[in-house]
């Protein structure tokens, strides 16, 4: 296994079998395929997570494997047949870059036509092999898309929210522990039981705000990745412009009954702004007609928006 980037020759030649280019938050980067992820936001926007492209020259494939999400697998292009099971043993072989299944035992076989799709869920062992082309083997161009739904692990997303309350609640006055009524121990290494007591506090006054667990939440959900940047715009939006604005395709925008989300920030809305930006968050751009009637707050939080790459003026 070789990781990316590729140079121009970096790739094997295309009529050498078996082998395969796996290119992953392909939506980022080709409007076709941002446009094609779009059309599986019937699930929430909370759980999707990026579509890869994989492609490969006969016989090739990433071996038998499990995912932790859902995915839905459309083929683009060429055959692959996949090979599926519902087993409980998931070890893995050992010695070998990739999580590869050791004790792959398929009870299901379909070969996927361009335009067919293939729904797994997580935790369902999948072996993908390309089909040669032809009676002479030669490999087709196959080309499979992946779109992939995220499936949050409790103890993580957990995690996650407690570190961010735990940053929400610096409010500038420490709350240190005191232990002056503390005697002297015999016992120096057991856990003090008030410090114990002291940690149930810090935790349950982090918690104590619903508002603040869901803000912690949004915030989470639309954080970029860390191979995320934004462009500079090319040029000033002033508030007025001919084709309305739209959400450059890495921005990530969510709400709540309070809150708006994107890209890792939250900001309070309530009213016609609040009704604005979920219009935004769930068409992904915003008309002239909407601009027009937008309040001056709302504006001038659109146009930080554009000047960071956020949003890009539909032309």
């Amino acid at each position: 296994m070789k990781q990316g980037p590729f140079g121009p020759r970096g790739l094997p030649a295309l009529k050498t079998p078996g082998w395969t280019l796996l290119v992953q938050g392909v939506d980022l980067h080709d409007r076709r395929a941002h446009e094609l992820l779009q059309r599986f936001r019937f699930v929430p926007d909370a759980r999707l997570d990026d579509l890869m492209i994989s492609f490969a020259t006969a016989d090739g494939g990433v071996g038998p494997h499990v995912d932790s999400y859902d995915v839905f697998l459309l083929q683009a292009s060429g055959r692959r047949r996949w090979r599926i099971a519902k087993q409980k043993d998931l070890s893995l072989r050992e010695g070998v870059p990739l999580k590869v299944l050791q004790n792959f035992q398929p009870d299901q076989e379909f070969v996927l036509e361009a335009g067919d799709m293939l729904y797994l869920p997580p935790l369902y062992a999948h072996d993908g092999v390309a089909q040669a082309a032809g009676d002479k083997g030669v490999g087709a161009d196959c080309m499979t898309c992946s779109i992939g739904f995220k499936a949050p692990d409790r103890a993580a997303l957990g995690s996650e929210i407690l570190q961010r309350l735990a940053d929400f609640s610096g409010d500038g006055a420490q709350l240190l522990y005191s232990d002056s009524f503390q005697s002297a121990t015999t016992v120096p290494a057991e856990v003090p039981g008030e410090l114990i007591a002291f940690a149930h506090q810090a935790v349950q006054k982090a918690l104590k705000d619903p508002l603040a667990v869901a803000c912690a939440l949004g915030e989470h959900l639309t954080e970029p990745k860390a191979s995320v940047w934004f462009d500079a715009p090319s040029g000033d939006w002033s508030g007025q412009c001919a084709g309305g604005l739209r959400l450059d395709p890495r921005s990530r925008m969510m709400y709540d009954s309070h809150h708006v989300f994107i890209n890792g920030e939250s900001y309070r809305a309530r009213g016609a702004d609040a009704r604005l930006m979920r219009r935004l968050a769930d068409q992904r751009a915003l008309t002239v007609e909407d601009l027009r009637r937008a309040s001056a707050d709302a504006l001038a939080l659109l146009a930080d928006w554009h000047e960071s790459g956020w949003l890009v003026q539909t032309s």
